[in-house]
């Protein structure tokens, strides 16, 4: 590996970090007057965006954090696609993707806390594989509608796609090197714990989820 390699992976790993710790969330909540991380569950992520401001904030917010997955992906993708530099492995795919979760779920300008990454994730497997997110996306919407547990979603999308991924390189669909596979596998894992106190009040049955609102009668 030259150094000049290694120096386009320190400016990928640095940039894509930078753009994943844009707390979102966070501001989204200073344009309404609110601290987001004192109301709800005191995440920074579109969930709680959503259930403390509102559908549209919380929208945008998911938008915004699934960008900070995708562009830097995408960016590095388009360098390859021009031969600015050969990477057959895909590492600098792999090193703008986890650079850009861990911004997120690790902020620098929110002293290295932040969301979970589930959007961020969203926005990274765009890049990576758009069939892995569809299949993901389904699976996420089916367990949401079923559950009403945007957390149980996000945990069920999050083991799908790295399976999804693998079958779709053994079946020519897409294709992954076994380095970008074991990274989904990692992320799949990290998402997931980062879920843990979800997944406990799951099994405690007071987890919050989003009922359907009822229309009034007069």
């Amino acid at each position: 590996m030259s150094s000049n390699t290694i120096l386009i992976y320190i400016l990928i790993f640095l940039c894509s970090y930078l753009i994943g710790s844009i707390p979102w969330g966070f501001l989204i909540g200073r344009l309404y007057g609110v601290d987001i991380r004192k109301v709800g569950s005191g995440n920074i992520g579109a969930t709680n965006v959503t259930r403390s401001l509102g559908k549209l904030p919380g929208r945008i917010c998911f938008f915004l954090d699934l960008l900070k997955g995708f562009l830097p992906v995408l960016a590095v993708s388009m360098m390859l696609k021009q031969q600015y530099f050969d990477d057959p492995d895909q590492f600098a795919q792999i090193i703008a993707a986890a650079s850009a979760v861990l911004g997120h779920m690790f902020s620098v300008f929110m002293k290295f806390r932040g969301g979970k990454g589930i959007s961020t994730i969203f926005g990274v497997l765009l890049g990576f594989s758009p069939w892995s997110f569809l299949a993901a996306g389904i699976v996420w919407v089916l367990v949401f509608l079923i559950s009403r547990y945007v957390s149980m979603a996000s945990i069920a999308a999050c083991a799908v796609l790295p399976v999804a991924a693998t079958l779709f390189t053994m079946t020519e669909v897409y294709y992954h090197s076994i380095w970008v596979l074991a990274f989904l596998f990692l992320l799949s894992i990290l998402a997931v714990i980062r879920h843990s106190a979800n997944i406990r009040r799951l099994i405690n049955g007071t987890e919050n989820r989003f009922e359907r609102k009822r229309n009034r009668t007069s």
